[in-house]
């Protein structure tokens, strides 16, 4: 199932709430714990008792941008207001203190000029203010030359109008335009799975982008918060322990033309080595997803996150195949995007499975399985083989040194050079 809301299909809705339906009582009781990040990517922290609220006026256009849209347009009109209201009254108190509000004679003799013409009352000075503020000009008021302070006056407010018309139209764009609008159509599969894979327990999960235009330099990284103690005695509640990503391309940069499916084996030196089907359901962890790149069409660095409660954690099932092949191009079919189906899979963890198979604590972290690879001299590379029968990992091949037939009919020795190793029985021999 998508992670996001609204990208449900219908078709899966009616599914998805049987199978919330059929879940165990414990696991409801479970789901209102509280858990760090939400499944939406926000954090889920509150913050209290600060006492230097200063500091976030020091820096007032990150904090009006990180308010919400209400408060940011409450803000938006006040500001105008504000400023108008108080150059209404600046042009009222100058027509005042000029005489053009005293009252005349239309039939008598022609007054002084008056500062600002057809200014009679505060409501006709609120109007000049807003005219000069955002350069409207009706032409029924306008400055004259006759008071210096008057000119003083409109330049100012020309100048104060434009800096408040940055800063909030800036604090809007920045709103608008924020990285984690991009987030929207990236999307996590609900759940996350372990199954075997290569021969061991694998952690995976599904991540998808939904429009054409691609995340530039995508990495994705992996964190377990869990509640750790000390050797001394001391309690974390929240431990942040990395996990390294096995991702189809080795790294943790991905190429996310398509969705793709995240993987972590789990073996020695992970912080999952413990985890077994039945310590899963009880065992208080959290692991979190965070995909980092660059957004193609803005250049603006965007975030994704999500993260796995126990709960949606699926022991033994994997993710099914969604991509196909159709008129000579792939085609991605989204509502399948977080089906999953049953495998089979040893319900103990990967430390006891070790055990099983009598590799100690002390002992070398296995070789992975794989195919050795060779240099011969300056030739190229050959691939194949089996693996020797001693415990140490060994060459594919047994003999050091290759007799090579040059044109001539004479036979040199060349020496091969050892680039990879495998150490488990049963890989076949492969032709050059």
């Amino acid at each position: 199932m998508l992670a996001r809301k609204g990208l449900l299909p219908d078709g899966f809705l009616l599914t998805r709430l049987a199978e919330d339906q059929n879940q165990p009582s414990r696991f409801r009781s479970r789901s209102q714990r509280a858990r760090f990040i939400t499944k939406t990517g926000s954090c889920n922290v509150a913050h209290k008792n600060i006492r230097e609220q200063g500091r976030f006026l020091q820096d007032v256009f990150t904090t009006m941008v990180d308010l919400k849209w209400q408060h940011s347009l409450l803000i938006f009109t006040s500001a105008f207001l504000c400023s108008w209201m108080l150059f209404a009254m600046v042009w009222w108190l100058l027509a005042f203190a000029h005489g053009d509000l005293e009252p005349r004679d239309p039939e008598g003799e022609p007054g002084r000029v008056p500062c600002v013409t057809a200014i009679h009352s505060f409501t006709s000075a609120f109007l000049f203010s807003i005219e000069v503020q955002v350069t409207i000009g009706f032409g029924g008021r306008m400055v004259t030359e006759e008071c210096p302070l008057a000119i003083t006056v409109l330049i100012v407010q020309n100048i104060l109008g434009l800096i408040i018309n940055a800063v909030m139209l800036g604090c809007v764009f920045m709103k608008t335009a924020q990285a984690n609008r991009r987030a929207e159509t990236l999307i996590f599969s609900r759940n996350a799975v372990i199954a075997p894979r290569n021969g061991r327990p694998t952690f995976m999960f599904r991540v998808g982008d939904l429009r054409k235009s691609m995340i530039i330099s995508a990495t994705v990284q992996l964190q377990v918060i869990r509640r750790t103690v000390t050797a001394e005695g001391e309690v974390i509640p929240v431990c942040q322990l990395d996990i390294q990503v096995e991702n189809p391309l080795r790294s943790n940069g991905i190429f996310l033309v398509s969705p793709l499916i995240i993987s972590h084996t789990i073996e020695r030196g992970s912080p999952l080595y413990e985890l077994s089907a039945q310590s899963l359901a009880s065992d208080d962890l959290e692991i979190i997803v965070i995909l980092e790149g660059v957004v193609e069409t803005t250049g603006i660095t965007m975030q994704a996150r999500t993260s796995y409660t126990p709960e949606e954690i699926l022991w033994g099932r994997r993710f099914v195949s969604i991509m196909t092949e159709e008129d000579g191009r792939y085609s991605v079919d989204y509502s399948k995007f977080g089906n999953t189906v049953p495998v089979r899979m040893s319900s103990l963890s990967s430390k006891e499975l070790d055990q099983t198979r009598g590799v100690q604590d002390g002992a070398a972290d296995p070789q992975p399985q794989g195919w050795g690879l060779v240099r011969a001299g300056r030739g190229g590379f050959r691939r194949g083989g089996r693996a020797s029968d001693s415990s140490a990992p060994q060459p594919w091949y047994a003999q050091s040194e290759k007799e090579v037939e040059k044109n001539n009919g004479q036979k040199k020795k060349v020496q091969l050079e050892v680039i990879g190793q495998i150490e488990q029985e049963g890989l076949g021999e492969m032709s050059d």
